[in-house]
């Protein structure tokens, strides 16, 4: 709840209302709300998008405060009273469309969840150096890009070096291939124009949440809806990382053990749906790693609204993410010289299939363990981890590693102490800037995969940390720069990313000396 120290009350008692100044317009308001509830729950404000409220840890929700970029979601609208704010939408049209073009020409924006935000950001920095833009970076989190790309769109922005003959088909097509689902790329993407389920949705619309026990909670807007439901998010956990599977015992060239991941989607799903009409969502777009697994809000988002006659919103908060959404399975794995090995896993449905596939000479040994769900789909799991661990038997040659996925794209990376250089033949190109962009992404996917992300889990399976520092992706401080090197070809096009992703984790987890366990830092 929001102090109300200070506001005039009403003779109801009520809290009186507010007024401040909104893209350059007067705005009257209960002050009873954050600032970006406001916004988007009465102002009908899309850019400023929730990733995480009230943690106020992605930065998605950026906007300016008199001039000032403020993380809206963890800001009491009764702060902003007589003061100007100012979202994407009250920027100049020129500033929000070269911003626009600039992310578009660098593959700086892939979801465009967190775009406008970040722009909101940038365009109020007065340095545009290294050390600045890692400075600036801090205060958001960006899944997708891997924060080079956007870097290299300030520098875009600021000398309008965009590229206007760039064939946009061919990145849509290529965007599409590397994200496994159908993809947007343009300049209005960045602009937080991505068809976004919990942006179209109608004004009047009721919003539904879910309870710890599964029940749907439904109110007029979402603060609301939470309270019903008893959730109360922004909680980390001092409980440091464990592995839930022990070592593999016997004369092994090389072990490893991996724990309990979190995707870590900046996104939220969600759907909406009219009274007899057919939902929509869960997204419109999606990056490399947005919420873009099936689920089951459309069904939901249909019953509830037929429920309720009138259009439902259905939004899963940050922390119903974490407890319910699908994991890495969790691995311990041992390899000879030979490249034959073993892998124990935590039991998850296909994990079986894959490496029946890409390993027939591997041994597998599935184990129950109390946890979250776990899912083969998450970025290249399983047979990544064994292409690692038979890139570690295999002395580097010029090119590091080289790895091929089940899709047959080739890549090969060698990591050292300031920069990750990636080959990368996924057939034809297509589009240099989209695949560069999703090479660059998983890179510095892979890097926190191996050096920095684990998620706390408690005995009894539940996830213990729920904000969405703790589950330590990898900050724009501390990713070293990436060379991507695309090889052409005349062979269809496919999924280069997954590649790009084991090759570099095995080029980090040589230069790491082999650690035996992931994430090699437990200081995050």
């Amino acid at each position: 709840m929001w102090s109300s120290r200070g506001l005039a009350r009403c003779d109801n008692g009520r809290m009186a209302p507010i007024t401040f100044v909104l893209n350059g317009a007067p705005f009257e308001t209960e002050p009873d709300a954050s600032l970006l509830a406001v916004l988007r729950e009465r102002a009908g404000i899309t850019s400023a998008k929730d990733g995480c409220s009230p943690q106020g840890q992605c930065g998605c929700c950026t906007v300016w405060v008199d001039g000032e970029p403020r993380v809206s979601c963890v800001t009491p609208v009764a702060r902003v009273a007589g003061r100007a704010v100012t979202t994407l939408e009250g920027l100049d049209s020129s500033a929000r469309e070269a911003w626009g073009e600039a992310l578009c020409s660098t593959g700086g924006s892939q979801c465009g969840f967190c775009s406008p935000g970040i722009i909101m950001r940038l365009e109020a920095m007065t340095d545009d150096d290294h050390e600045s833009f890692g400075k600036a970076m801090l205060a958001h989190t960006c899944r997708c890009t891997g924060w080079q790309t956007i870097e290299e769109a300030v520098a875009v922005r600021r000398t309008d070096g965009r590229d206007d003959a760039r064939d946009l088909d061919d990145a849509t097509r290529r965007a599409t291939i590397e994200g496994r689902a159908p993809q947007i790329v343009g300049p209005r993407v960045a602009l937080g124009e991505g068809r976004f389920a919990d942006d179209s949705a109608p004004a009047d619309s009721l919003v539904a949440v879910r309870a710890l026990d599964g029940t749907w909670h439904v109110a007029s807007d979402l603060a609301n809806a939470r309270r019903s439901a008893g959730l109360v998010q922004g909680r980390k956990s001092t409980v440091a990382v464990s592995w839930p599977l022990a070592r593999i015992v016997g004369d092994w060239t090389r072990t490893l053990r991996t724990t309990w991941v979190e995707p870590a989607y900046v996104e939220p799903d969600a759907a909406w749906c009219a009274p007899g009409g057919e939902p929509q969502g869960p997204l419109g777009n999606g990056g490399a790693f947005g919420g873009k697994q099936s689920n089951e809000l459309r069904d939901v988002a249909r019953r509830l609204a037929d429920e309720h006659g009138r259009p439902v919103r259905v939004l899963t908060a940050r922390e119903d993410v974490v407890r319910r959404g699908p994991k890495r399975p969790p691995m311990s794995l041992a390899i000879h010289p030979d490249g034959s090995g073993e892998v124990h896993a935590v039991r998850t449905s296909g994990l079986a299939e894959i490496v029946a596939r890409v390993a027939p000479d591997w041994t597998l040994v599935e184990h129950d363990v109390p946890g979250p769900p776990t899912s083969v789909a998450i970025r290249a799991s399983v047979w990544a981890e064994i292409a690692v661990m038979r890139c570690s038997v295999v002395e580097p040659g010029q090119w590091g590693d080289a790895v091929t996925s089940p899709d047959g794209a080739r890549a090969w990376a060698v990591v050292d102490d300031h920069t990750v250089t990636v080959r990368l033949d996924a057939g034809r190109v297509l589009d240099e800037v989209v695949l560069r962009s999703y090479a660059i992404g998983a890179a510095h996917m892979a890097l926190g995969w191996v050096r920095s992300e684990g998620l706390a889990v408690g005995d009894d399976g539940a996830p213990l940390d729920l904000t969405i520092r703790s589950f330590g992706v990898l900050r724009a401080v501390d990713t070293p720069r990436i060379d991507v090197h695309l090889v052409d070809s005349d062979r269809e096009p496919v999924n280069g990313s997954d590649a790009v992703f084991a090759a570099v984790a095995a080029a980090a987890w040589r230069h790491g000396g082999f650690a035996p366990e992931w994430p090699m830092r437990t200081d995050r």
